[in-house]
Formats: structure tokens, sequence, C-alpha cells
């Protein structure tokens, strides 16, 4: 659902469809884009849709007036992507480190590079988690283990240093003082931050 609760989607392959919440009757607005769309995250304003297809890209559109984000160079699928700083940045998984690209201004990311956080050439980040009010990130690898970053100061803080299974889910408390985590083989804990 977007952030008001207003418009469902629902990713498929050729695009996005979003319906209208209460409406019976209804055809679904079609958001296009060639290939296989497997996970979506609006963005806190409700002005962006973003989607992580089954390719190594990324791809979004500004809702408005239906301008495609075409945002590739991955070296992996993006598994996860997750808005922090009241929604000022996107943060995916998919490579070395966290890709946290920009979406300040009305045209989001369109003309702007990203940044990588907390590359590591020994494993890929599987998920990430971002704080809502803040720009603190947090990334699980693909090894198991688990950091937390504040962007303004990018010191990589590590919670989980042990290997182990591959992080499958991560994710703040409503309030951001804790960060859960799992794993592939149903391990599992919460760091008080």
């Amino acid at each position: 659902f977007d952030p008001r609760g207003r418009r469902l989607a629902v990713a498929t392959y050729g695009g996005a469809w979003l319906w209208y919440a209460r409406i019976a009757e209804q055809k679904p607005e079609i958001l296009k884009w060639a290939g296989s769309h497997i996970a979506l995250a609006w963005s806190p304003d409700g002005k962006f849709l973003m989607s992580a297809m089954q390719e190594n890209q990324l791809h979004g559109w500004r809702v408005a007036d239906d301008k495609n984000l075409k945002m590739g160079g991955y070296p992996a699928k993006v598994k996860s992507l997750a808005f922090l700083s009241k929604g000022q940045m996107l943060a995916t998984s998919g490579a070395n480190g966290v890709v946290v690209w920009p979406f300040t201004g009305p045209a989001g990311p369109l003309g702007k590079q990203a940044a990588e956080v907390g590359y590591d050439e020994s494993a890929l980040v599987a998920r990430v988690a971002g704080d809502p009010g803040s720009r603190r990130v947090a990334a699980g690898l693909e090894d198991g283990r688990v950091w937390i970053c504040d962007l303004t100061g990018q010191q990589i803080d590590m919670l989980k240093a042990e290997k182990g299974e591959s992080i499958s889910t991560l994710a703040f408390s409503r309030d951001a003082r804790r960060l859960a985590w799992g794993d592939e083989a149903g391990g599992g804990g919460v760091f008080d931050l």
C-alpha cells in the first residue's frame, strides 16, 4: 500500500499494477516496463514507486507522470530495498556494499549517481533496512554478518561479526531502537541500538 493507504501496488511481469482501495469495479493503472518485477517499495511521500527486478537492476516510476527510472549496474539481483532519512535516500542490496540512491528534489534520482557504502569484496549484501527518521542503514550479508552505518559519518559498526547462513530478513523496530535479523537456517536475533 502507498503511504496514505489508498493505493495497492502489485509487482508483475511487464511492470506494476496500481489499484485504489475500496473501489469494487475498476481497471488497474499499469506502470509498464519490460521484465519481471519481484519487489516494490513506495517512497514515503508516495511520489515514486521502485521495483527490484529479476534482472540485476532496479526500476522505478515517478507516479504523477509515469516517468521511468532505470537504475542498473548491479553485480547481483536486488532482493531488498528500503527508504531512509525521511525518504531522501533509497538503500538497496545486490552489490558488495549497500547502494544508496539520492531522492532529493522533484526528479528524485534522475541524473544522479548512487553511492556504495560498506564495500566488502568477500560478500554481497543480501538485505537492507533503513531508519525512516535518520540516515542510518543496516545491511545483512550473504555470509551471515550484519552491520549498521550512520551515513553522516559513514562509520560501519559490525553488529554480528560471526559468519553463517545468508541473512534473509532485516528490520528496524518502529522507534528505530532495535534491529531484528533472521537467516536462511531459521536463526535470528535482535540488537539494542
